[in-house]
Formats: structure tokens, C-alpha cells, sequence
């Protein structure tokens, strides 16, 4: 048996923070990108980088959580981590991780995993540059012109070429910044960063470049930003049997989707508010028709299923209504290289009334999904099976979709 060395740097994962102004509905960390969330791809990012304890900071009640992520993070190196419970400040939530720091590491590294896209270069750089007695930050020049307001009005303009923007993971030597911590926890004191905590301690912070990646994702425009990113460096899938040498052939999906009623408030169904009728249950809104549709689509495009890119490890759409549910579709078809051609829906069910409000829901879909053509038609089952029963609503949908740049890009309908 072989004894791998026993790593001198520790990485702690601050995750444990309740993302409200990602407006997701769930801590930050656990909002998926694409189908990995924000802490897989930071962990990803850290497993990258040379060898290190990694210590997860998780909220509450999400510990189960984090701890799948880094193990499947982890791999082989799966030894090295650990999920520890974060307090009710980051300043807890780092001292938390400091607390479960092995004997051996000497270098210490704080990291936020909502700069889930980190290079790990640019990690390894970090912990280099450490000293025994100064710490490192990365940082990145500022470019905006920057004005020193009062209320409305501008005062001043400001001098950015003496200001950097810090970033993640910043590091520091262990025994100096566990004595900064016992110190600004004992003070009651907040910091904004972990190197400003270290230099009021008196300890020396030094910057290193970095890196344009390394962003926070902290609003849905920077969630957005990082889906663009990780798509456009998606790899092109293989061609299949199916579509092997088949260019200019349109390309059919199906979907099926199954919601029974007993959801919260009124029903939601073909991207319309149905006021007075019951709700159907699910994830989101339960809209069986605009998942079907989303299934038919990703299916066509060979691009998975609603479960890979809507399920529950994506709280963002929970309570989410088919319009974001179609354009987020609509987007991952386009990023694959796809454009749509028609889809066609039927639902089963007894309610709602749906032949007075059949344009209505047929515009709303199309628009959702940037014009294209959509049809929904509805039956019932003659009082057969749980759609005769009341109990639900069964969905099947059809969707034809096409490479861009193929001759048959034109079809409609």
C-alpha cells in the first residue's frame, strides 16, 4: 500500500450563504449553472488544483448536499474533504472551516464558491505566493470610471488606478490568520473579506493577478453570464445513428408529462393562469403541457431531459412558469447548434375549458419559444383512467426541430 503525502495547504469552500439576491429560492451554492450546480463547479475547479484538504462550509440542513457534490467532485481524492456546518456570518462560517483544518496544513486558503468558475491555475498561483507572514489576494485592475457620490449627486470623480477588485480564493499563512479570526470573532467586528480581517490584525496582504473567471455570481444576470459561458465552451456532441449523415433532415422528439391535481393556488396549464381551477402539483408550476414540450424539444436536440436541466437540483425553477422553463430550452437548443421548427401538444384531462382560450395559450407558448409554431389541442378520456377520474392531467407533445444552416432550416409546421 501506498501513502500519499499529506497535503500542507487547506482550501476552505464557503458555501453556507443564502443567495437572496440570486432569487433562486435556495442557497446559492445548490442553484445549478447547467446541470452541475455552483458548488460542483467551484469543487471541480479546487479538485483541479494541486493537491489540498478542502473543507466545505455548508448552510444548515444542506449538509447531505455538499457532501455528494464533493464527493463526486473529489473522485479518488475523496480523503481529502470534508462538509462542516456554517454559522450565522461568513466570518462564523470561515471560523467553522478553520476549526476542521488537519495538524498538517500550514497554508490556508478561503474561497467562495460562488466564484464557481475559478481557474485552477489561478488557485495553485494563491497558494504559491503565501508567505509565512503576508497574505495573497488576487485582484483585478478596475475599468469602470468611478464617481464619489452624495445622495443624487456627484461629487468627485475617483482615482481607479489606485483601486483592484479582490477575488477568491485569497490566501493566507494558518497560524496568523487563525489569530486574526479569534480576535475579530472576540471584537464582534464584520469584515468585508477575509483580507481585510488579516491586515487589521497588522498582517501584510500582497495581490497577485487575476482572473477574469473568477467572478461572483451573485445576481441572475451573473447566473446567466456563467450558463453563456460554460455553453459556449461546450464540446459538440458526437453525431448519433440517428443523425449521422443526415444532414437537412428535421429532427422529431416526443414528450410525456403527468401532474395530478392537488398543487397551491390556481392552475397553471399551456403557459396560462386558469383562476378558479385546481392546481396541479409538481416541482414548479405544474405545467404538464410546457413540460412535455420542453421534453419533446431536448429530446429532438439529443440534449437529455427535463430532469437533467429543471429537476430539483435546480431550486431556481421551482414555482417556476413555462415561460422560463421554453426560453431556457429555447437557449440550450441554440447553444447546441439547433433551431425550431413546430410542436404540436395534447392534453388529457376533464378541465379546464380549454377551446375559448386555445389562441391565448398557443400565443404564449410560441412567443416563449421565439415564434415558433405551437399547437395544443385538448380531449377527455370518456370518464377512462385518472384523466377521466379528475385525478390529473396526462401530456403528450411532438416537436420538430432542425440544424441551423441545414436547407430544411425553413420548415415550419
Amino acid at each position: 500500500m501506498t501513502l500519499l503525502p499529506v497535503p500542507h495547504t487547506a482550501i476552505i469552500v464557503v458555501a453556507a450563504g443564502s443567495g437572496t439576491r440570486l432569487e433562486a429560492g435556495a442557497p446559492k451554492a445548490f442553484v445549478g449553472i447547467d446541470a452541475r450546480s455552483i458548488l460542483r463547479h467551484a469543487l471541480d475547479g479546487v479538485f483541479a488544483a494541486a493537491p489540498a484538504q478542502v473543507v466545505v462550509v455548508a448552510p444548515e440542513g444542506f449538509e447531505g448536499d455538499a457532501a455528494t457534490e464533493l464527493r463526486e467532485a473529489a473522485g479518488a481524492r475523496g480523503d481529502l474533504g470534508r462538509v462542516v456546518t456554517g454559522g450565522r456570518t461568513r466570518q462564523e462560517s470561515v471560523a467553522a472551516g478553520l476549526a476542521a483544518l488537519w495538524g498538517d496544513a500550514r497554508t490556508v486558503l478561503v474561497h467562495d464558491a460562488a466564484r464557481a468558475l475559478t481557474p485552477p491555475e489561478l488557485i495553485d498561483a494563491v497558494a504559491a505566493a503565501v508567505t509565512a507572514e503576508a497574505g495573497v489576494i488576487p485582484a483585478l485592475p478596475v475599468v469602470d470610471t468611478l464617481k464619489r457620490v452624495e445622495g443624487d449627486a456627484v461629487a468627485a470623480p475617483v482615482d481607479r488606478s489606485a483601486l483592484a477588485a479582490a477575488q477568491t480564493p485569497q490566501g493566507f499563512p494558518r497560524e496568523p490568520l487563525e489569530s486574526a479570526y479569534a480576535a475579530a470573532l472576540a471584537s464582534g467586528v464584520e469584515y468585508t473579506d477575509d483580507a481585510a480581517l488579516f491586515a487589521a490584525a497588522g498582517h501584510p496582504v500582497r495581490r497577485i493577478p487575476g482572473a477574469a473567471r473568477a467572478f461572483k455570481i451573485t445576481t441572475p444576470d451573473d447566473l446567466e453570464r456563467a450558463r453563456h459561458l460554460l455553453a459556449a465552451e461546450r464540446p459538440a456532441a458526437a453525431p448519433s445513428p440517428s443523425t449521422l449523415d443526415r444532414s437537412g433532415v428535421p429532427l422529431v422528439g416526443i414528450g410525456t408529462d403527468v401532474h395530478a391535481f392537488g398543487g397551491d393556488g390556481d392552475l397553471w396549464l399551456a403557459g396560462l393562469e386558469w383562476p378558479g381551477e385546481p392546481a396541479l402539483s409538481g416541482h414548479s408550476d405544474g405545467d404538464a403541457v410546457a413540460h412535455a414540450i420542453v421534453d419533446a424539444l431536448l429530446g429532438a436536440a439529443g440534449l437529455g431531459d427535463i430532469g437533467e436541466h429543471f429537476g430539483t437540483a435546480h431550486p431556481e425553477y421551482a414555482g417556476a412558469h413555462a415561460d422560463a422553463f421554453l426560453r431556457r430550452t429555447r437557449e440550450l437548443l441554440s447553444a447546441a447548434g439547433f433551431a425550431i421548427g413546430n410542436v404540436s401538444a395534447q392534453f388529457q384531462s376533464n378541465r379546464p375549458r380549454f377551446s375559448a382560450r386555445r389562441a391565448e395559450a398557443e400565443q404564449a407558448l410560441s412567443s416563449a419559444l421565439g415564434g415558433a409554431p405551437v399547437t395544443v389541442t385538448a380531449t377527455t378520456t370518456d370518464g377512462l383512467g385518472f384523466p377521466g377520474r379528475g385525478e390529473g392531467v396526462s401530456v403528450t407533445a411532438v416537436a420538430l426541430v432542425v440544424r441551423v444552416g441545414d436547407p430544411s432550416a425553413s420548415v415550419r409546421g
